[in-house]
Order: C-alpha cells, then structure tokens, then sequence
C-alpha cells in the first residue's frame, strides 16, 4: 500500500516575475503534489510590446462572443495567471484536475500570508513588458 506524501504549501510571491516562467514553477511544482499559493498575482509581467500583448489578448476575447459561446477568458489579473498554469497541466485528466484544485492565486497579500516566507521566482528587468494589473485595465477599457 501506497503512503500519501504530505502536502507541502508552496507561497510563490509573483512580484515582478515573468508570469511564463512563473506558471511553469507552480504547474512542476503543483503537479507533484504540493498545494501552489501565488500572491501579488497583478504585479506579474508578460515580456513583450504592450501594444502586441494587448492585441493578442482582445483577439481572443474575440473568439468567445457570437453564438458559439466561449471560449471564455477572465479579465481579472489572477484568472490570467492561473489560465497560464492552467495550460501547462493536463487539465483533462483525473491527475491534472486534482492538481488544478491546489492552486490558489490572489491580488495583493491576504492577511494570513503577510509574515510567512515567499518564494521568489526568477526576475528579468525588461526594456518592454505589461504587468498583469495594466493589461487587466486596458482590456477592460475596450
């Protein structure tokens, strides 16, 4: 008989990371059976030109009107990211789904967070790039 490892809770502060390399952390680390928590989420960043950012986003935000009904995007800064991580799991089995479950993501700090160690993902000063925060906000405006 198989022992269950004891879930270990992981507390990623996405402060200035690069929101790809950030979703691959917590996917790898999620899908080994720890529980991910992602705080700051909105301060994330997506490497790139803001306007090619923005214009690939609202394309898709495109694809869910009409009468086909979805696909379906969130435009709130934490649903972003964890769409992200939700692409780099497999989603569609039993495996995946569990490990979907275990990934919390949150704007700002809540309390119960705020005096416990975070983990730092890897951070890249860009000349261009959009925090999750702004590209919320434009979409929001179009």
């Amino acid at each position: 008989m198989k022992e269950k490892k004891k879930q270990k809770e992981i507390i990623i502060d996405a402060r200035g990371s690069v929101m790809g390399r950030l979703a691959t952390l917590a996917a790898k680390r999620v899908l080994q059976g720890n529980s991910v928590i992602i705080v700051n989420s909105e301060q994330a960043i997506i490497i790139g030109k803001q306007q090619d950012i923005l214009k690939d986003h609202i394309k898709r935000f495109a694809l869910g009107r009409g009468a086909q009904k979805g696909p379906l995007f969130s435009r709130q800064p934490e649903q972003i990211l964890r769409r992200a991580i939700r692409g780099m799991i497999g989603r569609k089995k039993a495996k995946g789904r569990e490990a979907l479950k275990k990934i919390r993501c949150y704007v700002g700090v809540p309390e119960k967070y705020i005096n416990v160690e975070k983990l730092s993902v890897f951070k890249k000063q860009p000349l261009n790039f959009i925090t999750l925060k702004r590209l919320s906000y434009l979409i929001r405006q179009k």
